[in-house]
């Protein structure tokens, strides 16, 4: 079978979320089934090292495909053509865009619909696009496969889809992420937040995360215990909005929040085991890698009730609301709980045995087949 996939976010040192699924199940999918040849469609050169295997044959097809009026181009145009032109058996869309005029089956990846919940969080251009094309896709597809339950009846309820065409799978959590030594945390302690403990927090500033009150929560926390533990943010410091940074500013211990820019794989990994609890309160997740990512690193965990986050997280956390300040505050001071926070730690090691990359490519190869086979 000739399957052809979209991996036009395999870009090299820059995968995001949709682009390690990509890459982790892709990578063995391919090394999996010698007897099928893919065919890996980019927007721009591509990394050799994304060439996992003999079978896939890499095509670089223009133009660049990071605009809407580019996405419209590329799927419904370079897409449609090359389809045709190989005579395709599948298309594979780990981003959920979809080239409409194409016969060939389609399998679309739609992680969350957090564009339809909050818009006003993304561009306008990027919204209208959104909300314009997803029930299309949606549509179209074949099958639509999507990582929690939560997405999966999201999905079901936005676009009036039938549940039986939709596949749950899972995401994995990089096989890097373990606990450490106390000697490595007491480095990286000493050289991350000035021998103190901290929180930590991975992923954008971006206000769907509930950034504001997390700060807020932060500050609060420092009040009501006074004690030195710092609040460490992984991401880039770069203001989503005017209202957190104006949030950021206000704070009393704002020079106890550290920001240490994007860190990837091992210094990830350090930085998170080596936190005395992970903040992740957002108001809407399709899964929340960073909570699985944590709980593999015996970090406790607080995290919202919302969405896919309880799914996710199972018994392995504090729940908390992520609208109430005070709340949050309080679930974060039961982390410096020695009996809570060891709890925790063993119910998440277990938790997170639930999500690895060889199931997930598993599953996805189930619905591959289930469009392949039995269409």
């Amino acid at each position: 079978m000739k399957i052809v996939v979209n991996t036009r976010l395999l870009i090299k040192n820059k995968l995001e979320g949709i682009g390690w699924f990509t890459y982790e199940s892709l990578k063995r999918i391919t090394k999996a089934h010698p007897e099928h040849q893919f065919y890996f469609l980019f927007d721009r050169k591509y990394d050799d090292s994304f060439i996992f295997s003999d079978n896939i044959t890499p095509v670089v097809l223009s133009p660049q495909a990071r605009h809407p009026i580019l996405f419209k181009i590329w799927f419904n145009w370079s897409v449609h053509r090359f389809l045709k032109k190989v005579n395709a058996d599948l298309f594979l869309s780990p981003d959920g865009y979809l080239s409409l005029p194409t016969k060939v089956p389609q399998i679309a990846v739609m992680h969350d619909l957090n564009f339809e919940h909050y818009p006003e969080f993304l561009p306008k251009h990027i919204t209208k696009y959104y909300k314009t094309y997803f029930p299309l896709f949606a549509e179209k597809a074949t099958r639509i496969v999507t990582v929690s339950n939560f997405s999966k009846q999201d999905i079901v309820k936005q676009y009036k889809i039938n549940p039986n065409k939709v596949d749950v799978v899972y995401n994995g959590i990089n096989h890097l992420f373990n606990p450490i030594s106390e000697n490595e945390k007491a480095t990286i302690k000493a050289n991350f937040s000035n021998n103190c403990d901290f929180f930590i927090y991975v992923g954008s500033l971006n206000p769907r995360k509930n950034i504001e009150n997390t700060l807020r929560a932060f500050d609060l926390y420092k009040k009501q215990v006074k004690n030195n533990h710092k609040f460490l943010i992984v991401g880039e410091k770069l203001w989503s909005n005017h209202s957190i940074e104006k949030c950021y500013n206000s704070l009393t211990y704002k020079e106890d929040i550290l920001f240490t820019g994007r860190l990837y794989n091992e210094a990830l990994k350090q930085v998170l085991a080596s936190a005395i609890g992970l903040l992740y309160v957002s108001y809407f997740e399709g899964f929340g890698i960073p909570v699985v990512e944590a709980m593999k690193c015996s970090t406790p965990v607080v995290t919202s009730t919302k969405t896919s986050l309880p799914e996710v997280a199972g018994n392995a956390a504090i729940l908390c609301e992520p609208d109430d300040v005070q709340d949050i505050a309080n679930q974060m001071e039961k982390l410096t709980h020695p009996k809570i926070s060891d709890q925790l730690i063993k119910q998440g090691l277990i938790q997170a045995k639930k999500f690895n990359w060889d199931t997930t490519a598993k599953e996805l190869w189930n619905s591959i087949e289930k469009v392949l086979y039995l269409a």
